[in-house]
């Protein structure tokens, strides 16, 4: 296991949980995805937010 800090940890758990359910969300509904790229301060580095936008 790599060395996660506390943030770290939560943030890589999010992710793998939105990447799980996103794409079933995603087929269910009509509609579009938005993927915007920002700068998370918190985390010091850029962040992937996906949208869904009917």
């Amino acid at each position: 296991m790599t060395n996660l800090s506390r943030r770290g940890f939560i943030a890589a758990t999010l992710a793998a949980g939105a990447a799980r359910t996103l794409p079933a969300i995603a087929t269910r509904t009509g509609g579009r995805r938005i993927l915007t790229l920002i700068y998370d301060k918190s985390l010091g580095m850029m962040r992937a937010v996906d949208r869904w936008v009917p």
